[in-house]
């Protein structure tokens, strides 16, 4: 995972200078250096400003518990289980697990301090064999079953750009506070 962060990093630094020059009228690559990217690959590349906090940057687009279960049960437990608890990868639910020590599993429900990150991450990243490819509701409707399953969100919960940032985390109080002022 790590070397094809880096990899993808790398790239990204070598093909600036290529890529904002592509997007001129009529430009054309040198010969040999690389091709225009279709759609779906350009999509797969393109790095989005994170989510902060407050939701800035967030969606149109909702999604409630039942429609995030159906979703999950499709696309994300091969990786985390049926119920987010028995992986193989990360576990994603555990509100009662302890957050540090032996026995330690950090999980959505007992560590991570906003909602907005769970958003962000799902967005960019799962499901793993295709990240980025889920739209913007579908988002929402797996971060409200997540939430729902660590108890944070009652079952009858609808997520959207006006409710996720006002979800309380039970870890928000576990980390320092960030006096950088948020950029657009």
């Amino acid at each position: 995972m790590a070397r094809r962060v880096l990899v993808l990093l790398l790239l990204g630094i070598l093909g600036a200078g290529i890529s904002s020059r592509a997007q001129e009228p009529g430009y054309r690559a040198p010969v040999g250096i690389g091709r225009l990217a279709d759609p779906v690959t350009e999509r797969a590349f393109v790095i989005h400003p994170a989510i902060p906090p407050n939701g800035r940057g967030l969606p149109e687009g909702s999604g409630t518990v039942q429609e995030g279960a159906g979703i999950y049960a499709e696309k994300c437990a091969n990786c985390h289980g049926p119920s987010g608890t028995e992986g193989p990868f990360d576990e994603l639910v555990g509100p009662g697990r302890p957050v540090y020590g032996p026995q330690a599993v950090r999980t959505i429900g007992n560590y991570w301090p906003y909602a907005t990150t769970i958003y962000d991450y799902v967005k960019r990243a799962m499901p793993f064999d295709r990240p980025g490819f889920l739209g913007p509701s579908e988002v929402y409707a797996v971060t409200a079953w997540l939430l729902n399953q660590n108890g944070i969100l009652p079952a009858d919960a609808v997520l959207n750009r006006e409710t996720l940032p006002t979800v309380q985390m039970p870890g928000r109080d576990r980390f320092v506070p960030d006096p950088r002022p948020l950029v657009p």
